[in-house]
């Protein structure tokens, strides 16, 4: 059993925010089509595939630096610390007298990012445990998940 208490930051969700776009297919297709619009750019010399390009590569990020900010402000339960206990069962999240339960069988795959170690419960919801506020039971956190959850849905590099 591991408990835990997080306060999910801005930086915390735009990390998993950035991760999580990325990894689905509009955002591959994004950074490849911006990616091969500069360098047409630079074989034809047509200027306007470079602002494109560009445009194109920097408007999922920005747009997500944004949206972690307003969420943070605007949702509540970003403004205080999230307790979580991992046990046999699987993750409880609980925040003053709400409480929310999750069984390992439910979880959808777990992954990790320079930043977090993230836990889907859904196939676009996720449980953040930001590793800088892990600290000694980083090393628990993941053994718990890896002993839970079957290996094909763990991918989390330490």
């Amino acid at each position: 059993m591991v408990e835990l208490d997080i306060k999910i930051t801005a930086g915390d969700l735009y990390d998993f925010m950035l991760m999580h776009s990325y990894h689905k297919p509009s955002g591959i297709m994004g950074s490849t089509l911006g990616a091969v619009m500069i360098v047409t750019a630079f074989l034809t010399k047509q200027w306007i595939f470079l602002i494109g390009g560009i445009a194109l590569l920097l408007y999922l990020p920005w747009t997500l630096f944004i949206k972690s900010r307003q969420q943070v402000l605007m949702n509540k339960s970003f403004s205080e610390s999230l307790h979580y206990l991992l046990n046999e069962e699987g993750i409880t999240i609980s925040q003053g007298e709400i409480s929310d339960a999750q069984s390992w069988g439910d979880m959808v795959k777990a992954v990790s990012t320079s930043r977090s170690l993230i836990v889907y419960t859904s196939p676009v919801n996720a449980t953040i445990f930001p590793k800088n506020q892990l600290g000694d039971k980083q090393t628990y956190v993941i053994e718990m998940i890896s002993k839970h959850m079957p290996p094909q849905k763990v991918k989390i590099r330490a």
